[in-house]
């Protein structure tokens, strides 16, 4: 245990090189960083808060996720409906579902694409990925990384799309709108039978490395009907996960997907490493500071009521005009 300890404390040493420069006495970034709840298991990773010692940028500005504080968004006119292109399709090959030892991560095989909604180009999409929470006594305690005004959900699915004029996500990353995250809340409620060929797969990718193909199915079948995804909000943020890129359009709508409260514990059936390891459960990270951003609403709502005041003069004017015709 203490040559453990020791040796963390060498990888935080830093030295002074011959030009004045500062650098870890080890490579930093591909270090093992983790969730809180793999600490117990894994005492010498990174957890969440120490996620700047795995690379720099997870301390910046602009990091995901977020509070959404609602009575603080700003209404953007711009915000249109996003433009959904083949998430309609099933496609012909299959894809690819991994435990990659931090989630259960989904790679496309076909290239649906979003366009509009107050972006300045098309993304294409290359995966989805989840984050979740774990099941208490008496109900499942919430695992989604964005909240709004203080409200988590069960779980949260990410599907990350690059600009189409990238080939992958590291080229994406070198430009400063190279990459979009559509987010969407779920919660428990029914279960849902479109999700029933992904959450199969799931004791194919028990531990961590484990890939299997499964049968895709129409994006859109996983997520909510098209017409009540006009509500969402916009914000520039970061990946939640290291390297925490910052950079990120995020998108996050505000109807949630709904699952089972069993298809849901399902989740938690795989590991974040080998046999015996610790089932993987609240693989989410904490929110984090908004510092000067500004959150936007979508225009596609209906138009928001007048403020008090303005209610209490129509009830006024309305007063007024009945006294007069008695």
């Amino acid at each position: 245990m203490a040559c453990s300890v020791l040796l963390r404390n060498l990888q935080r040493v830093k030295r002074v090189l011959p030009h004045g420069r500062s650098t870890r006495l080890f490579p930093a970034v591909g270090g093992l960083w983790c969730y809180q709840s793999q600490k117990y298991q894994q005492p010498d990773c990174e957890d969440p808060r120490q996620w700047y010692l795995v690379d720099d940028t997870c301390k910046g500005k602009k990091q995901s996720p977020i509070n959404i504080v609602t009575k603080n968004v700003i209404y953007d006119k711009s915000l249109k409906p996003l433009n959904f292109e083949g998430y309609d399709v099933k496609g012909s090959s299959k894809w690819i579902i991994e435990n990659n030892g931090h989630t259960v991560k989904v790679t496309l095989s076909t290239t649906p694409k979003i366009g509009g909604g107050g972006l300045e180009r098309k993304y294409k999409a290359v995966e989805f990925h989840f984050h979740w929470g774990v099941q208490g006594v008496q109900q499942y305690l919430p695992g989604s990384e964005h909240s709004i005004d203080g409200e988590k959900q069960a779980m949260e699915l990410h599907i990350v799309h690059i600009r189409e004029d990238v080939s992958d996500v590291t080229e994406a990353k070198k430009t400063a709108d190279g990459l979009a995250v559509l987010a969407f809340f779920i919660k428990v409620e029914e279960e849902n039978v479109n999700y029933a060929t992904l959450i199969k797969e799931l004791q194919n990718i028990e531990y961590k490395g484990q890939r299997a193909e499964m049968q895709p199915v129409p994006l859109s079948s996983l997520l909510p009907p098209e017409e009540d995804l006009e509500q969402y909000y916009r914000y520039v943020g970061s990946l939640t996960t290291p390297d925490c890129h910052e950079g990120v359009i995020w998108t996050v709508f505000e109807k949630p997907i709904e699952l089972s409260i069993s298809q849901i514990s399902q989740f938690s059936s795989v590991h974040f490493d080998g046999k015996n390891s610790t089932p993987m459960v609240e693989n989410f990270r904490p929110v984090q500071f908004l510092n000067e951003r500004k959150v936007y609403w979508s225009s596609a709502s209906s138009t928001p009521p007048p403020p008090a005041m303005g209610w209490m003069l129509v009830l006024m004017l309305t007063y007024i005009l009945s006294s007069f015709s008695q």
